[in-house]
């Protein structure tokens, strides 16, 4: 019996095999470097390693002295004269570094490298002069900085495109980790347009495993020719030690940021008016185009309120260049300088429509990027009456109907829907009574998108 049975295995198992065909690699061939001949990246590196410079920020810090060390009774019974109970200053260090981008001596750094710094100086490898650097301009939603040494002829790093990066590149990592000097690292490019790192508003990291360390922020990212393709920035660390997954700022974004830095001191980002955010597997159910940015909410007197965008839009493509996500069509945008118009390609009711706007300054106030789905069922309702207003402190310019019970383990809970939660909209209809959501949900056949005020934040559900 058991005999037969390892012979049917056998046979079962070679039937099988000879449906399989694998797709064999020739075979390769394993070779040396020349004789006599050392593999080095020296002359790739040399130039690049000339523009990478120290940078040393000092940064003075009162100290608050506490409350009951200013009570006369208390420095009298603990014997403290006046004169030491005075605020005290000290001095906060920080180090980094930064690559030179002009002969007359711009150089780019991290804004975190020189943050409320009172001093900033800069030693040039090489060399053991300090100069003194002033600070040309900050922005810390992308992270960036330019600061000016004064001189003439530098050595001045050469820009390359990160457009045309590709994942599996080798790179180089060049700064002046943990202040012991001049440093390089090697690694290739592990994955390109990293966003919602958490590190900076806007993202677009090239992620590398070249070790960043502490020191190395503001340093240069080179391919290997050399060429600057990104600012190193910042490292994923449980430790605090490098674990092989850097983030570095493409130097496309460095040069339109550092652009703007020098010519006016400050960056103005385009600004749209909507709160947005990404397609979820159920939300793509409902669209016919599977990857861009929805549209959650459309503030009053804003471009996109001016240009006829409603909530429930999923926006596809910003001057006919594709959106993949709600970070992407951040970027976009935020790219754009105010005043200049844009056309935008949305879906609407299943159809493609184009419009121009004009877009805005960014308020400084303001940054939303917010999402929340799931499906909706076993939600207890009610009017929004004058005695709940009361009672919650909701304003009296939302309507809607506020949930007030979800049941245990129904799909509601499930999907994350909480008392308080106001529906404001359904698909079209605004709701202003619970009748109007029995109405709506009658009305609007298949998948409906639900739109809820949560604490102040539009946020978006998906029912049926």
């Amino acid at each position: 019996m058991k005999r037969t049975l390892f012979v049917s295995t056998l046979l079962s198992v070679s039937l099988l095999a000879g449906t399989v065909e694998f797709q064999q690699a020739p075979a390769g061939e394993r070779t040396m470097p020349e004789a006599g001949k050392i593999l080095s990246f020296n002359k790739a590196v040399e130039h690049a390693s000339r523009c990478v410079v120290n940078i040393s920020a000092k940064k003075r810090v009162k100290e608050n002295i506490p409350q009951a060390f200013l009570d006369p009774f208390f420095r009298q019974f603990f014997n403290m004269p006046y004169g030491q109970m005075m605020p005290r200053e000290r001095i906060q260090r920080s180090l980094g570094s930064g690559v030179i981008v002009t002969k007359d001596g711009y150089v780019i750094t991290n804004n975190h490298v020189v943050d409320g710094a009172d001093e900033v100086h800069v030693t040039i490898p090489g060399s053991t002069k300090e100069y003194t650097a002033k600070i040309v301009g900050t922005d810390p939603k992308t992270d960036i900085a330019v600061i000016k040494i004064e001189g003439k002829s530098f050595p001045a790093i050469k820009m390359g495109n990160s457009d045309t990066l590709k994942t599996g590149d080798l790179v180089f990592a060049i700064g002046n980790p943990f202040g012991v000097g001049e440093s390089v690292s090697q690694g290739i490019i592990s994955a390109l347009g990293k966003d919602s790192v958490g590190i900076n508003q806007y993202e677009n990291f090239i992620q590398t495993d070249a070790a960043i360390n502490p020191g190395n922020s503001g340093g240069a990212l080179v391919d290997s020719r050399g060429v600057l393709i990104g600012i190193n920035s910042a490292i994923l660390t449980k430790s605090g030690a490098n674990n092989g997954i850097g983030f570095a700022i493409p130097v496309n974004m460095v040069k339109r940021v550092a652009m703007q830095l020098i010519e006016h001191g400050k960056v103005e980002y385009g600004y749209l008016g909507v709160s947005i955010s990404d397609l979820d597997p159920k939300l793509r159910n409902i669209y016919k185009n599977k990857s861009g940015a929805i549209v959650l909410d459309v503030e009053e007197n804003t471009p996109a309120k001016k240009a006829g965008l409603k909530r429930g839009d999923l926006i596809v493509e910003v001057d006919g260049k594709p959106i993949k996500d709600a970070s992407d069509l951040k970027n976009a945008i935020g790219a754009v300088p105010p005043g200049k118009k844009v056309k935008i390609t949305f879906e609407r009711n299943g159809k493609l429509v184009d419009i121009e706007v004009t877009l805005a300054k960014f308020p400084d106030d303001k940054f939303k990027l917010q999402g929340d789905r799931g499906v909706v069922e076993g939600l207890t309702l009610q009017n929004l009456t004058p005695q709940i207003r009361n009672q919650l402190g909701i304003p009296d310019d939302i309507e809607g109907v506020i949930v007030s019970e979800v049941k245990q383990d129904s799909e509601a809970d499930k999907a994350g829907f909480m008392p308080g939660d106001i529906i404001i909209q359904i698909e079209e209809t605004m709701i202003k009574s619970v009748e109007d959501v029995e109405k709506a949900m009658k009305r609007y056949s298949g998948k409906k998108r639900v739109y809820i005020n949560r604490r102040g934040i539009i946020r978006i559900l998906v029912v049926g």
